[in-house]
């Protein structure tokens, strides 16, 4: 009887063993068939939006494209609006982007031609990701005449609404109650920033990381409610 219960015991981890050997060649096969691997993973969609080497694909929510290199076809802002297809890498680094390892463009008459092989390392000179965001302090009680309160920071985070006019652009800063209480000088922004200003644009308020720079004079301050000068280096909803 023993014997017996032995054998069978076996034949059953032998038929349990050949299921999952089974199961697994056809996942493996399955993703062969769909071209995803780990690490790669395919896109298509019509583009929204380009900032520097960032690209907004409305079809790939989740990702931030990146095109390390320059297009065959020439500016990388001419494939706004245009329909693309390609691979790309999923780093577990920084796993909100995807970069292009290939892409390909539509034409008008619905032919496909590639455009770009990705042959240089990814370097991300202005990127931010949630960690990177931790370093900045939020600015709170902000008063265009109580200077100190951004003047020991460096690194700095407000709440408010983007103010653009020919004479150079302003962060209005908005206390939580959606009050303003004074005014930001943007002497510049990175790419990263622009590109989520852009990607976000149906938003009217962000939340602004700075580089604080040098605070403005008394007598403007007190004119303006302009309160320092900073570096815009990244702006989203949180």
């Amino acid at each position: 009887m023993s014997r017996f219960i032995g054998l069978m015991l076996i034949v059953f981890l032998l038929v349990a063993f050949g299921s999952v050997a089974c199961q697994k060649t056809e996942q493996e096969e399955a993703g062969e068939e769909s071209g995803i691997q780990e690490g790669i993973m395919p896109f298509e969609g019509t583009v929204k939006a380009v900032v520097g080497k960032y690209v907004f694909l409305p079809e790939s929510s989740g990702f931030d494209i990146v095109i390390q290199g320059n297009l065959d076809s020439g500016d990388i802002g001419g494939l706004i609006d245009k329909e693309i297809r390609g691979e790309g890498d999923i780093s577990p680094d920084v796993p909100s982007l995807l970069v292009v390892n290939t892409l390909e463009v539509k034409g008008d008459a619905g032919d496909w031609t590639n455009i770009f092989t990705r042959s240089e390392e990814l370097v991300l000179e202005d990127f931010l990701d949630l960690s990177g965001r931790e370093e900045f302090f939020r600015l709170a009680d902000l008063s265009y005449d109580e200077k100190d309160i951004w003047e020991q920071n460096v690194k700095a985070k407000i709440y408010g609404k983007l103010e653009k006019n020919e004479n150079g652009d302003k962060i209005v800063v908005l206390d939580d109650e959606g009050k303003e209480v004074g005014k930001v000088i943007v002497d510049s922004y990175t790419d990263f920033c622009q590109f989520y200003l852009e990607k976000l644009g149906v938003f009217d308020n962000f939340w602004f990381y700075l580089n604080v720079k040098e605070t403005v004079d008394w007598t403007q301050r007190r004119r303006t409610r302009e309160m320092f000068h900073a570096d815009v280096v990244f702006a989203g909803l949180f």
